[in-house]
């Protein structure tokens, strides 16, 4: 199976001004952002990439440049007679449509009515002149899940892809991976610049990893996914230490 690692955007300045961006044009990446996107290019690095697939929102292609330009692996270290790495925008990873409520501070928002819903029942909350979350969950669902069959057919099962993305797209995707209901998908936490990692294996998906912001990554060059799921929890995907002969 191929790995997919999501990857939400760095800090923005609408993050900071408490606002909520939506798909509105010209939000960026604040220094802080900057600086967290690189860490994540940084970690991931280390990890021979097959694929970069991005939101086409400026905030998620500044990051996907951070990763991008760090990747300096000889194309692919799972094939190298494939085409070079490409950064690739997809619109069904864009962020949800929140309609009217789009570039509106989030403390006048939580006195809208809905609020409460999209707290508690997001499963039934469509924002005004705009999309619902269940239409949001089942774009970007279906996105990364074509992304991740079409790398995995062309370049095999140790594939390992990336995705960058938005915190509600992203903990959606999660809440699908983990067969939870939407309406428990706001007590998943997705930070800026967070590394997750998925797995869509034939019997289930496998949720790797959630919301990490620091770590080695490098075991996932040598550690062969798993098809099943392993009974008492495995040894985990740390490398075994060398041996010594003293």
């Amino acid at each position: 199976m191929a790995t997919v690692i999501l990857v939400r955007h760095g800090r923005t300045t609408a993050n900071v001004a408490g606002v909520l961006a939506g798909r509105a044009s010209g939000v960026r990446l604040d220094s802080l952002g900057r600086e967290q996107a690189a860490r994540a290019g940084e970690r991931l690095a280390v990890v021979p990439l097959v694929g970069i697939v991005s939101s086409p929102l400026e905030r998620c292609r500044q990051t996907a440049r951070q990763i991008f330009d760090r990747q300096t692996f000889d194309r692919q270290g799972v094939d190298t007679s494939v085409a070079p790495l490409e950064l690739m925008l997809d619109r069904g990873i864009t962020e949800c449509d929140y309609g009217l409520w789009q570039g509106r501070s989030l403390k006048d928002l939580a006195a809208e009515p809905m609020w409460p819903v999209v707290q508690s029942h997001p499963s039934g909350a469509v924002f005004p002149g705009g999309e619902s979350m269940a239409a949001m969950q089942a774009r970007s669902v279906a996105a990364i899940r074509r992304h991740d069959a079409e790398f995995e057919s062309q370049y095999g099962a140790g594939a390992v892809w990336v995705a960058v993305s938005h915190g509600d797209i992203i903990k959606s995707i999660l809440a699908d991976a983990l067969g939870m209901h939407l309406d428990l998908f706001q007590r998943i936490s997705v930070g800026p610049a967070s590394v997750s990692i998925v797995r869509y294996g034939s019997r289930r998906p496998e949720v790797i990893a959630t919301n990490t912001d620091s770590g080695d990554l490098t075991w996932l060059r040598t550690v062969a996914p798993a098809g099943d799921a392993p009974v008492g929890g495995g040894a985990g995907n740390a490398e075994e230490p060398p041996t010594s002969n003293s």
